[in-house]
């Protein structure tokens, strides 16, 4: 999904997350991101392994999730499960929702980031860009059926520090690699790429980076 920086600026609005809770000011996180699972790198795969691929991603990105259906899959089985590359996840969220998704995704269990990072992927005309009902209602199902309770759904949408944590790392992201678009993959810091890709466009730029 190609954006602008205005885009981008528009993403870091708090309309839509003022208007799915009605109280942002009152919210308060628990921990640190010394110490809160939440601010934790999601990662898959060998932590020794010699090529690090990582991925920067909007959970409302209609190229992300053809990546996640169609590409990572085959990664997954052929590259990260057998020890040969370390896969990185990294939110990089194109809109307001999106930014929601993530602080939702991070809150769930790590065990279950990628689970439902991915449910999400597969599922944006069920909750992302449905038309008769909310997204952020819709957005809170998904959850619900990934386990978690609708207090505390409501309590993570209205995490100020979470949000602020996810846009501050999308932000040193940006002025460091100057994305235009997602998803974007970095090979092993060496090789960038700003497009969807299928699994053998993918193998090729693993091996101009190892």
């Amino acid at each position: 999904m190609a954006f602008s920086r205005r885009s981008l600026l528009a993403t870091a609005g708090t309309g839509l997350l003022l208007g799915a809770t009605g109280r942002f000011a009152q919210a308060q996180s628990a921990g640190t991101p010394a110490t809160d699972s939440r601010f934790a790198p999601r990662v898959l795969g060998n932590p020794n392994a010699k090529v690090v691929v990582e991925e920067w991603f909007s959970l409302t990105c209609i190229h992300c999730a053809h990546f996640a259906e169609n590409t990572f899959p085959q990664v997954k089985k052929n590259l990260i499960d057998t020890g040969k590359i370390r896969y990185v996840f990294h939110d990089f969220p194109t809109d307001q929702l999106a930014i929601l998704a993530s602080m939702v995704a991070r809150t769930l269990p790590v065990d279950r980031y990628e689970a439902f990072a991915l449910s999400l992927l597969s599922s944006l005309d069920r909750w992302a860009y449905v038309r008769e009902s909310s997204p952020v209602e819709a957005l809170k199902k998904m959850a619900a059926f990934a386990g978690m309770p609708g207090d505390t759904f409501d309590k993570t949408i209205a995490d100020q520090q979470l949000m602020q944590f996810i846009l501050n790392q999308q932000t040193d992201a940006q002025n460091k690699y100057h994305f235009d678009s997602t998803p974007t993959f970095r090979f092993n810091d060496k090789v960038q790429v700003s497009n969807d890709m299928a699994y053998d466009e993918f193998v090729k730029h693993l091996s101009e980076a190892s």
